[in-house]
């Protein structure tokens, strides 16, 4: 075995760090500590040198340099958690050194065989060279699947510790609003005001009429759109941002966005059609090109004429629009779902609710055994604690007990992964732990202040025939429509508490942490944060 792998199988043997509670400890209480210790490993282990441009990948610095001396200390929760994190910081260092070990001994490999490089070896010296490099290679792959592991029970102790300290926090506000509560009887006037500008102000408050929604929202490009559905002749009328628009291809084929009103008398131009990559307009025949300029004009005098039009791009399937004022961004985030899928199903619908609360919806899990019992939880066990588990500055994790995948992704998109045994059923503790899966895509659009347009894509790791049988998409959107009309009672009852003063995040419970999170972000984008939370 070479230096570089034997270094890695020995550091990789080490403990690397350990938080574990004491009984004890947890038994005394101690007010503002936390039962945990920290223990770091002492191994070695450095940088190969550098022999060819991508080693640049794995020139990461050894995060153990930066490690408070803590070892042996008990630590509060929020020192617990920085252990935590300087842990799966580890984890990933590590687990790069043991790639550069497997792509090390590849090179060896082809070195080896390399005809005009072999200095004259017999062929039975080559066939030793190349058994000792498969056994280290077969090492070195056990050893990357050792440090995979290593870094989900970091990620899985990560967020397990910043649930801890959430929890913790959420306990010290109780305690501090009961505190000023009682001591606000035996007050004065002046004093009771001091006592509640010093109460912690709820984090979440969604009430009352929606708002217009801000400018800054609508700097980000937005699936519209699927390919599938925009032909040649065909137009796609869609409301965004409580605007109309409409969108049809050119004459080269490419999509364009161009308001929906006709600047001669306004008249919507969608009940026209698509005469040459130019829509017309069926009043009185004037015709726009895709970036809304007037190119005909019949029976009078041509005039220079032009509607608004929007950045228009269409990528993996999916059309794209920029609503805002500032410069479009110059790269779109891929939706395609994994490797290894097939799309099935893509599917349009419009919902008479305010887009937020239906991303509320989406991102909350909790609630399908109580809500979905006739379609796909229907028979779902109710568990004891549904928790989402996440790093504290993400906007994707996991479901526990579910083995379900999910991430929001700004700014109207929620992508979920779930690991099946068959359709409507559940196996296993996590995906990867599932044979089969099923992706999902949801977009969101904010059509207006009470209507969403929502695209939906259904991708299956298996049953790739399933696609091909006849009428099979029907069947998809009628399970999806019966999916959402078990969700859509609801959330329309949310919305009118709403609208009539109710706040809809009045008490968050651990498992809206998503949800929280959506909020969060969203607040920051409609206040004009220069940073974004989560962005990272």
């Amino acid at each position: 075995m070479t230096a570089i792998a034997t270094a890695t199988a020995i550091s990789l043997s080490h403990p690397f760090s350990l938080c574990r509670s004491t009984k004890s400890y947890t038994r005394k209480f101690v007010k503002g500590s936390f039962g945990v210790f920290a223990v770091y490993g002492e191994e070695g282990g450095g940088m190969p040198d550098k022999k060819n441009s991508w080693l640049t990948l794995f020139n990461v610095e050894d995060p153990r340099t930066k490690v408070p001396q803590s070892k042996g200390k008990f630590l509060d929760a929020n020192q617990a958690l920085e252990v935590a994190r300087y842990d799966l910081q580890y984890c990933d260092w590590r687990a790069r050194q043991d790639v550069l070990t497997i792509m090390l001994l590849h090179e060896k490999v082809v070195e080896v065989l390399n005809p005009l490089a072999r200095d004259c070896k017999s062929i039975g010296t080559m066939k030793k060279e190349l058994a000792e490099l498969q056994d280290e290679l077969s090492q070195a792959h056990k050893q990357v699947h050792i440090s995979e592991a290593r870094v989900s029970a970091a990620l899985d102790k990560l967020a397990y510790m910043e649930e801890l300290v959430n929890d913790r926090l959420l306990q010290e506000r109780s305690t501090a609003e009961s505190d000023c509560s009682s001591s606000s009887a035996s007050t004065s006037t002046g004093l009771l005001d001091t006592v509640k500008s010093k109460q912690p102000r709820r984090t979440l408050n969604v009430s009352g009429p929606v708002q217009d929604y801000s400018s800054r929202l609508k700097n980000f490009w937005y699936p519209v759109a699927f390919s599938a559905d925009l032909k040649d002749d065909t137009m796609l009328p869609i409301d965004c941002f409580e605007e109309p628009w409409v969108i049809f291809r050119g004459s080269d084929g490419k999509p364009g966005c161009v308001r929906n009103t006709c600047a001669h008398r306004a008249c919507p131009l969608d009940l026209g059609s698509v005469k040459e990559g130019r829509i017309q307009c069926p009043y009185h025949g004037w015709e726009y090109s895709t970036d809304g300029k007037c190119e005909k004009m019949p029976s009078t005098k041509f005039l220079n004429v032009k509607i608004k039009s929007l950045s228009c791009f269409e990528q993996e399937g999916m059309i794209w629009i920029w609503p805002g004022n500032d410069p479009p961004a110059a790269t779109l985030p891929s939706l395609l779902p994994p490797s290894g899928f097939q799309i099935h199903a893509e599917i349009v619908m419009e919902l008479p609710v305010e887009h937020g609360l239906l991303l509320d919806n989406l991102l909350d899990l909790a609630h399908a055994p109580f809500t979905h019992t006739s379609t796909f939880a229907k028979g779902w066990s109710v568990p004891s604690l549904v928790k989402f588990l996440t790093p504290a500055s993400g906007l994707e994790g996991y479901w526990d007990p579910y083995p379900i995948d999910m991430e929001f992704r700004p700014p109207c998109i929620v992508l979920s992964t779930i690991g099946i045994s068959k359709p409507g059923k559940l196996e296993g503790q996590n995906t990867k732990q599932c044979s089969t899966h099923l992706h999902q895509l949801h977009v969101c659009l904010p059509a207006s202040r009470n209507k969403t347009r929502l695209l939906y894509r259904m991708s299956l790791d298996f049953a790739p025939l399933l696609k091909h049988i006849p009428f099979m998409q029907y069947v998809w959107r009628h399970f999806a429509e019966q999916v959402l009309n078990e969700d859509l009672r609801l959330v329309l009852g949310q919305q009118d508490r709403m609208l009539n003063g109710a706040n809809i995040w009045n008490l968050p419970v651990s498992y809206d942490k998503l949800g929280v999170r959506y909020r969060i972000w969203r607040d920051a984008v409609d206040s004009g944060a220069k940073q974004l939370p989560f962005s990272k």
